[in-house]
This record gives structure tokens, sequence and C-alpha cells, in this order.
């Protein structure tokens, strides 16, 4: 019954979705970076179908442990793939599909300096303190530590240094929207005592935060994030599971996938 979820709802029509919408709605757990966009791809979505879609975002890590815990998802979108492949491992998930793209940036508070030219100097400066995501919780952390990882071939003794200063400031909790805002990103730096934080280069906003410089970690030192997304099978309800995996699909159309770009990702197909 459940075969290639994802594959098989490349040949069904979104506007096929049932008459009367699932209930209760179909429930989408998602990345904590992916909020702004993944909100304005699902109230599109809901605007075609008539289907109301609840989200629920945060650290990628934790999401993927409530659902192995028996949380009732019926989408998983995740910062990395190996999430949601452990989920199909598991025999908790359908087939792993790419969602969208990303990369790595460096934001820091205006008096740091920070330029492309000079990032790792300023990050091995002693009085430059960074904060990254929790590893492990969150795909962020596991990130920012291989940038860490890949310094070493740039600047030798870089690796130590770097992961010897870094701390984990946020990710280790899946908190209310609400209460994880901040009044703009240097802010939340300030208030968490770093001068740098490691991270995405997307946005939750299509605005972009005057507060702080952004500059992208150099692909010798990165690697192209790639976000994941699986459909979970645990509800063993036909008519969910299908219609998650409608949602998978429009998720991946080329009208929501417009939307990507407005918040700093990259097309799943690129």
């Amino acid at each position: 019954m459940i075969r290639a979820l994802l594959v098989a709802a490349s040949t069904m029509s979104v506007s096929a979705a049932p008459a009367v919408p699932v209930a209760p709605p179909l429930v989408v757990y998602a990345a904590g970076s992916a909020t702004g966009v993944l909100r304005a791809m699902l109230d599109a979505y809901t605007a075609e179908t008539g289907e109301p879609v609840t989200l629920r975002t945060g650290p990628a890590g934790l999401l993927r442990e409530q659902i192995e815990a028996g949380s009732k998802v019926d989408l998983f979108v995740s910062a990395n793939m190996e999430h949601p492949q452990r989920l199909r491992d598991e025999g908790l998930a359908g087939p792993v599909a790419a969602f969208a793209r990303n990369s790595l940036c460096v934001s820091a508070l205006p008096q740091v300096g920070l330029t492309r030219d000079n990032l790792l100097d300023r990050l091995l400066d002693p009085k430059v303190r960074i904060g990254t995501s929790t590893p492990g919780a969150d795909p962020g952390g596991d990130y920012a530590q291989r940038f860490f990882a890949n310094a070493d071939a740039v600047r030798p003794g870089a690796t130590a240094v770097l992961k010897g200063k870094a701390k984990a400031i946020v990710g280790s909790r899946i908190e209310e929207p609400a209460a994880a805002k901040a009044g703009n990103a240097a802010d939340g730096m300030i208030s968490r005592n770093v001068d740098v934080s490691i991270g995405y280069c997307s946005s939750r906003t299509t605005k972009a935060d005057p507060s702080v410089v952004k500059v992208p970690v150099a692909a010798r030192l990165s690697e192209q994030i790639i976000y994941g997304m699986t459909v979970v099978t645990t509800s063993r309800d036909n008519v969910r599971i299908e219609t998650a995996g409608r949602l998978a699909q429009f998720l991946r159309s080329a009208r929501a996938q417009t939307l990507l770009s407005k918040y700093g990702f990259g097309s799943a197909g690129e």
C-alpha cells in the first residue's frame, strides 16, 4: 500500500484533493529556518485546495526524535537529508526528496568588521565570540562544526581554535514561535553574549536585517546544504498519507519553489 509516496504523488493533481479536508488537518514538522518560506507555501496550498495545514517548526533533530517517539505528523521537512532518511530507514516514512537548497553564512555585529576576505581572521580573533546552533539537535550546528573542521586546510590549527571558542546558543530545544523571536539579529546576539553567529544564508523573512553583516562561507570551507522532506506514514491512514503526498508534490511545484529565492533559498532542482 505504502509505495514510493513522493514519486506516486507526482502523478496526482494537487487540485484532486479530497472534497472534504482530512480531519484533523495535516501536520507538518519542519526545520525552524524554513518557517517563513514554508508558511508562505502552505498558505498558497490552502488557498488552492481548501486543505488547512498545521505547521510546527524547531530544530530538525529534535523534531525527528518526536516523530520517532510517536508524535502525530504527516510531513517532515529537515535542514538536511539525513534525518528524513533515518525515518525512512526505520520504516516510519516514505522516500526522501529534496525540498530546497541553502548555504552557510556568518552574521556579525557591525563593529566586528567582517568581510569575505577577512572571515577566518575575524573568527580566529580571541576577542570575537562565536555562536552556533546545537550540533546533533540542529543541522545548523552540524554544518558549523564541518566548517570548523575544514578550516585547518586553509589555516593550520584553526579547527581547534574555532571549536574551542564557539558555543551553542540556539537549537537545543523546541520553542513556541513567539518565544523564539528577538527584536533583530543583533539583539539576539547581544543577549546571548556573542559577536558572530554561524548559520544559514536564508532568512525567515523576505527583508534583509540591517542590524548585522552577513557574509557567505567560501565553498572550500563549507558544503551545499540540501533540505529533505518525507511523508510520515505512522498514521496508517491511506487518505492522510495520500493527501500528504499531494502536499509534498505541491511544495516541489514551480509555483511553490519560486517562493524560495525570496527567502534566500535555492530551489530543490538546482
